[in-house]
């Protein structure tokens, strides 16, 4: 596999990362925990980098948690009231592309090969991996059921605890995987 591959991956984790960041500088200078839109904003780009990078890598684990993800980013940038200010065609290629993605993945890659990477390395790791994706991606539907219930685009306690537990496992996979 070639190291461009691993460098869309890193760049993907760099917007991930970024947004921590960014969401961390943010409540700091406001003095109270904050959601703001650019953290969803490098959340989907993120998400769509990563995606790529899932599907090139046959991982399922990152497909999986991506498309998940995705649409909670779309659904918390429509509450900060900044997804209508996306051009139209953006907003349709943005919705689309996990679809595409998976449509691409299951039609166009070698069968075998796709058969292997769905149910490859079924062992206490990849167990592991889908766990760590799974809290990664329960935190966010907790935070959406948490925002629709209060109206608001809200990052609550759970989800950094969920965030931390999910990483981990996620760390623990993705060193595995290499």
């Amino acid at each position: 596999m070639g190291y461009w591959i691993y460098g869309l991956g890193f760049l993907a984790q760099s917007f991930f990362g970024f947004r921590i960041f960014l969401q961390w500088w943010l409540a700091e200078k406001h003095k109270q925990v904050v959601s703001p839109s650019i953290f969803w904003k490098f959340s989907l780009a993120g998400a769509a980098l990563f995606l790529v990078y899932g599907i090139l890598r046959l991982d399922m684990v990152i497909i999986f948690g991506q498309i998940v993800g995705y649409f909670i980013y779309i659904r918390n940038l429509q509450l900060k009231q900044e997804w209508s200010k996306f051009p139209s065609v953006v907003q349709v290629l943005v919705v689309a592309s996990p679809f595409i993605a998976v449509f691409w993945t299951w039609n166009m890659a070698d069968k075998i090969a796709l058969k292997e990477a769905l149910f490859q390395n079924m062992n206490p790791l990849f167990v592991v991996g889908i766990c760590g994706q799974m809290l990664l991606n329960i935190r966010f539907i907790y935070q959406l059921y948490y925002s629709e219930q209060h109206k608001e685009s809200i990052l609550p306690l759970g989800f950094w605890m969920l965030s931390v537990l999910g990483s981990l496992l996620v760390v623990v996979y993705a060193i595995y995987r290499t």
